[in-house]
């Protein structure tokens, strides 16, 4: 009940319970050495002292601890609040101040900690992201740095060597260009500078599109590239045909490299009322499920060694995810080792 209770219920409380104190204290006293003394002389005594503790400690409680704790209530009520939302938090809780201020408090410590949480997180994801883009971007300089020393040293004049070495250089000079310039979109992405150029096309031809602009990759492996489906109607949606191209392009690529020799990828549509599901789906060698949390990060990659001898900048699903995301979508991924993976995203349907 006290810690509902506002200053005048809390010192009358208090009050009640010092006199009652003091009157059995004087009553016991009094017992203990023979006094006789009436009723009235324990009552009025206790009623004045009542009176004069009451009006003491409702003052002190006012003056000193409840304005107190209303400044630091109010200054955590109004940082959680926008100017347009400020008000005086007390106007509808001057009988409840002590739960109101606990209730509060409680909540912006929670906030608090949940910040710190999140920003201890950023700063450990910070630190992963630049000693990854440090590794990344080291490996093609020092094969640069020691081809081009080669060459440098007389391997220029080998006809045996310069040419292959020059290509080797050239490789290496590629794929730096690939994670910056990845990185330049995924920046883009994030600040908002790219925004989607929302059109209306027809993704089922699109996705035939980059079926037969991947087909070499895909028959060099024996892999077939197939619909989920008998799709004859077209399937419009609003979005940015370059980057859903991208999206697809991305997904497919991958599903190539990672997925077995005369395997199959699939690429399938579902009609969700507003939204069109596309999944793309394979039977490779699939994901263990510790890494599909983090299956989207930057450079983040579920076998390094082979996934860097494989090509590539380590920020393609990154960027497939920022750019479902700029189109205010979401993508999904559920994979099983040796059964196979399937991503899923959704785009806007357009009538």
């Amino acid at each position: 009940m006290i810690k509902s209770s506002n200053p005048g219920i809390l010192a009358l409380v208090l009050s009640a319970a010092l006199s009652l104190t003091s009157g059995l204290a004087y009553w016991i006293s009094a017992s203990v050495y023979g006094l006789h003394v009436g009723w009235y002389a324990i009552v009025i005594p206790a009623v004045i002292l009542f009176i004069i503790q009451y009006l003491v400690i409702k003052y002190f409680l006012q003056t000193f601890i409840y304005e107190k704790i209303k400044l630091i209530y109010k200054t955590i009520h109004n940082l959680k609040l926008s100017k347009e939302e400020k008000k005086d938090p007390f106007s509808a809780t001057q009988g409840n101040v002590l739960e109101s201020v606990r209730a509060e408090v409680t909540d912006w410590a929670n906030a608090r900690n949940q910040e710190i949480d999140d920003l201890k997180q950023q700063e450990t994801y910070r630190r992963e992201f630049l000693a990854n883009v440090s590794h990344e971007l080291k490996t093609p300089l020092f094969n640069i740095q020691g081809f081009t020393m080669t060459l440098l040293d007389g391997g220029l004049e080998d006809q045996d060597i310069n040419f292959d070495y020059l290509q080797k250089v050239q490789k290496n000079t590629d794929r730096m260009i690939t994670i910056v310039n990845d990185l330049e979109v995924i920046s883009r992405l994030e600040s908002g500078e790219a925004k989607p150029e929302m059109v209306k096309f027809d993704v089922l031809a699109l996705t035939r599109d980059v079926f037969e602009f991947l087909e070499p990759k895909a028959k060099a492996k024996e892999i077939s590239l197939v619909f989920g489906s008998e799709y004859n109607v077209p399937r419009f949606v609003l979005a940015d045909k370059d980057k859903i191209r991208q999206v697809l392009v991305n997904l497919l690529e991958n599903s190539i490299k990672y997925g077995r020799e005369k395997g199959r990828t699939k690429v399938s549509f579902y009609d969700m009322d507003e939204n069109l599901l596309i999944e793309v789906s394979d039977n490779g060698i699939g994901i263990e499920d510790q890494h599909l949390s983090r299956l989207f990060e930057r450079f983040y990659r579920v076998d390094k060694h082979r996934s860097r001898s494989g090509g590539g900048s380590g920020l393609g699903l990154a960027i497939v995810k920022h750019i479902i995301e700029a189109h205010e979508q979401t993508i999904n991924v559920r994979s099983a080792p040796g059964v196979g993976s399937t991503f899923s995203f959704t785009l806007r349907i357009s009538r």
